[in-house]
């Protein structure tokens, strides 16, 4: 019989189940760990990175191409193009297949840098960083230049090098109109209606999504999804670039000959409005090259070429400031507008009080002197103290309407604070505490001393006392369009308020063209137009002088105002320092190509009928006498070359525009001369001196500006053909002509 085994002790039995417990519990806690552990990382992995790694693992598998937004354009009043994106280019390179294809790296480098003008090291820096497919080597080259790129990589078979389509701002009139449309930089509009209308004007990128394999290449006929751009909205501006061009050729002409590379600044504006015909000014810049130093000769004279690089970002601002608005100054006389207006309204004036001026007045304790020093104007009515431009009549006036009233009129006037205008960087006019109890600072404020103002601020107001008294926000941009030429926004002209009456308005204007027809802005006269205007010559804080000139026409039924300024304008060009002098008569010659161009017709008096352009008969092949018959019906005289009896030939030619009172040469059978003929200097002239010189010369003139027939004051200041240039025949060289009698 066997043996039975033998039982194990009752406490090796037990230590085996608690070891089997312990291995079966542990095991238990690993496996309840392992999975929490995997539980976590799978709710990480999809729930908590989804997203993100849903987004990279598109990435991996998509390549992904900006579609780039066409920017709006901006168009002038008249739909001119003013500023548009035209198509460019980005040259970019891939390091990472530069490199897998081992491509010569030098090769790439070096062709780039010539065609892009960039410096190889820079492109071999970028080919460093092998893990990128995406290095821009040059942003919104031209259509030529990409051509060429394309050209290079063609050639040398080169593989990673490409290019991809973008847009490039461009301006078709370079500096035209340059401080009130600003231009763009990397980060989108920087100046001007450029950065103000920037979220209008800019637009949506699209995009192309299209599938890629491992190794970053697009697979052909696979997944592919397109995203539209959508283009930016246009801008309809009340800019006429016409007009503005006329206004920068003044400008240009006011600072050449008066100025002391300060600058000047200058507005046309719709009266009725209040939209901004043209804002200019000086120094400028070009539009396409804003970073470029462009009136060097303002800016930059005397500099070697290190000073100007050390210099160049102080000089860039400069150019960049529209001192039109980002600029105040003390307006001078040209106030003395308001303060009649303000003194018309509250009855504190009539047309027949008198003043009397001695030359100075004396306020608490201080010695202000008229523009006429003693023994001063003597007695005056009204409007002979405005055209005078006296100083003690208007602090006569300014102190019978009192403090409060004077400085409520000028939180009325819009002139102590901004006027709204839809451009950046506008300042605020200063006016000091003082005009709320000082009488002294009355009487200063009243002929526009001792408080600034914005060369806008100033104008807007101005407009307000000629259009009725209505005063308005001064604005340029009338409407945005969208892509399909859609109405999105349209500038309300409402007025703000209305500060003056009608009757009143309508006072102001004729004592403001009392004031050009016989007073201190006689030099603004424009023949066969009604001009209503305002001189100003006006100390500033830093001991320069300010020269001005407003004007509005017709005078009778405004429909511009225009207001030139000339910063520190120079002691020592032989013309007495005066807005009368020096502003007045670039801003008749400016309205004298404005208002035919806007279609505002002339209306000549007698006087001015004759020497008014007219356009010259054509009597070739007329008899002797029909021909001079036909000429003196229409004004001209004539004189004939030659013995024959039929006109053969005449100078200057039908159809031509000249003054109906030159003289029409007629050629009776005789040959006509080709020989030039020499422009005589006429500066300095009489008007009868000046048309001796020419008409012996052989050409024919045509005033402009304050002819003043005999007086002594009176002589040429500029002309349109340069002295000593050759000329045909009969040509018609424009003289301008400014009374130096005016004092203000």
């Amino acid at each position: 019989m066997p043996t039975p085994p033998k039982r194990k002790p009752d406490s090796a039995r037990r230590a085996n189940r608690i070891i089997q417990q312990r291995t079966l519990l542990l095991l238990a806690l690993l496996g309840i760990g392992t999975f929490l552990l995997l539980f976590a990382q799978l709710y990480k992995l999809q729930i908590k990175q989804h997203d993100e790694l849903k987004t990279l693992a598109v990435r991996q598998q998509t390549l992904r191409t900006t579609v780039e937004a066409s920017r709006g354009t901006i168009y002038d009043k008249n739909g001119d193009i003013l500023a548009l994106s035209s198509t460019a280019e980005n040259v970019c390179v891939s390091p990472l297949d530069v490199a897998k294809n081992e491509q010569d790296q030098d090769l790439i480098a070096n062709g780039l840098g010539e065609i892009l003008g960039v410096d190889p090291s820079g492109i071999l820096d970028d080919m460093k960083d092998t893990a990128s497919q995406y290095k821009v080597i040059k942003k919104k080259v031209e259509q030529e230049t990409a051509d060429k790129v394309r050209v290079f990589i063609s050639d040398n078979g080169i593989k990673g090098v490409f290019l991809e389509p973008t847009s490039k701002r461009y301006y078709p009139y370079s500096s035209l109109a340059a401080h009130v449309i600003g231009f763009v930089n990397a980060n989108g509009g920087a100046y001007g209606l450029e950065a103000v209308y920037d979220e209008e004007l800019t637009g949506e990128k699209g995009m192309v999504v299209s599938a890629r394999d491992a190794n970053g290449n697009a697979l052909l006929y696979q997944y592919e999804q397109y995203f539209d751009a959508e283009n930016g909205d246009s801008l309809v501006t009340t800019l006429d670039k016409t007009v503005q061009y006329y206004l920068e050729k003044g400008l240009e002409e006011l600072e050449s000959r008066y100025g002391t590379g300060v600058g000047a600044t200058g507005i046309v504006m719709d009266v009725n409005t209040g939209g901004i015909l043209a804002m200019a000014s000086l120094p400028t810049y070009d539009l396409n090259a804003p970073a470029s130093i462009y009136n060097k000769e303002m800016l930059a004279a005397g500099m070697t070429d290190e000073e100007l690089a050390a210099a160049a970002g102080t000089l860039q601002n400069m150019q960049w400031r529209n001192k039109a608005i980002n600029d105040t100054f003390q307006p001078g006389s040209t106030f003395k507008i308001l303060t009649l207006a303000m003194a018309l309204e509250e009855n504190k004036v009539k047309m027949s009080d008198t003043f009397n001026c001695p030359g100075y007045v004396v306020i608490e304790g201080a010695k202000i002197n008229c523009s006429k020093r003693a023994p001063g104007h003597g007695h005056q009515d009204l409007i002979t103290a405005f055209a005078n431009s006296c100083n003690p009549a208007f602090i006569n006036i300014g102190l019978r309407l009192g403090n409060t009233t004077f400085y409520n009129y000028m939180k009325a006037f819009g002139l102590t604070g901004k006027t709204g205008v839809d451009t950046t960087g506008e300042a605020s006019g200063f006016v000091n505490k003082e005009i709320e109890y000082s009488t002294l600072a009355l009487a200063c404020y009243a002929f526009g001393q001792n408080f600034n103002v914005t060369p806008l601020s100033l104008i807007n107001a101005q407009a307000a006392c000629a259009n009725g008294g209505y005063l308005r926000t001064p604005y340029i941009v009338s409407e945005v369009l969208d892509q399909s030429g859609n109405v999105k926004y349209r500038h309300d002209t409402t007025p703000l308020r209305q500060v003056i009456s009608e009757d009143t308005s309508k006072t102001v204007r004729e004592i403001m063209e009392y004031e050009v027809e016989y007073g201190t802005g006689k030099n603004g006269k424009v023949a066969g137009y009604r001009i209503g205007g305002k001189t100003g010559t006006a100390d500033q804080i830093d001991g320069s002088v300010t020269v001005s000139f407003t004007c509005c026409a017709p005078a009778d039924d405004p429909q511009i105002m225009m207001l030139l300024t000339l910063s520190s304008a120079s002691n020592d060009t032989g013309t007495y320092r005066s807005g009368g002098n020096m502003a007045a008569p670039v801003a008749s010659s400016i309205m004298a190509e404005i208002l035919p161009y806007l279609g505002i017709e002339p209306t000549y008096s007698a006087d001015e009928l004759v020497g008014a352009d007219h356009t010259v008969p054509n009597v070739v092949g007329l008899k002797r006498d029909e021909a001079a018959t036909k000429l003196k019906e229409e004004g001209f005289s004539c004189r004939t070359v030659g013995d024959g009896e039929t006109v053969t030939d005449q100078t200057p030619l039908g159809g031509a525009i000249v003054p109906n009172n030159a003289e029409i040469i007629l050629y009776l059978g005789a040959e006509k001369s080709t020989e030039l003929c020499i422009v005589p200097n006429v500066v300095g002239d009489s008007a009868a001196a000046a048309n001796r010189k020419l008409t012996d010369a052989g050409l024919i003139m045509s005033v402009s500006g304050a002819t003043g027939g005999s007086s002594a004051s009176v002589r040429a200041i500029s002309q349109s053909e340069m002295p000593g240039t050759e000329v045909a025949a009969g040509t018609v060289v424009r003289v301008q002509f400014s009374d130096s009698s005016v004092t203000d």
